[in-house]
C-alpha cells in the first residue's frame, strides 16, 4: 500500500509509512446515515486496538466541510481521515458503496468488506489482522 493523500486536518499522510503494519481503512460518506450510526463504534474499536492496528477514515463523495462536520458529530476525530474528493482512493480499493472496510494485513493483503459490520464484527476482523 503506497500512496500519499491529504488529511481532513489539512496535512498529508504518506501511507507507505504504515507498510508492514495492520491497517483498517473505513470508507464513509458525510451524508451516509449508516456511516453516521457506526462512527462511534469505529472510534471505540480503533481506541481498543490502538498501537496494534491503525484505523484510517476514507471519506469521499462530499465536500470537505461536510466531512469535518461528520467527524465532529460522530466522535471520530481520533482517527486520521484521508480526503478522497475525486474518488481515486475508493477506485484503487474497488469500493463502490459506503460504508466499506478494507482490512490490510502486515503482508499487504487486502480483504474488502462492503457494508456495516457492527462493533463485534469490526473488532473481530481488525484484531485478526494482528494474529496472522
Amino acid at each position: 500500500m503506497s500512496f500519499t493523500a491529504a488529511t481532513l486536518a489539512g496535512g498529508a499522510l504518506d501511507v507507505s509509512s504504515l507498510a508492514g503494519e495492520p491497517v483498517v481503512l473505513w470508507f464513509w460518506a458525510p451524508w451516509c446515515t449508516i456511516c453516521r450510526v457506526e462512527g462511534p463504534d469505529v472510534a471505540a474499536v480503533a481506541a481498543e486496538l490502538q498501537g496494534d492496528v491503525t484505523f484510517l477514515g476514507m471519506p469521499g463523495r462530499g465536500p470537505a466541510e461536510d466531512m469535518r462536520s461528520f467527524v465532529a458529530d460522530t466522535g471520530t476525530g481520533s482517527l486520521q481521515h484521508l480526503v478522497d474528493v475525486d474518488g481515486s482512493l475508493w477506485q484503487r480499493f474497488r469500493v463502490v458503496n459506503q460504508p466499506s472496510f478494507a482490512f490490510v494485513g502486515p503482508d499487504g493483503s487486502v480483504d474488502l468488506w462492503a457494508g456495516a459490520l457492527g462493533v463485534d464484527g469490526l473488532r473481530e476482523r481488525a484484531a485478526a489482522l494482528t494474529t496472522g
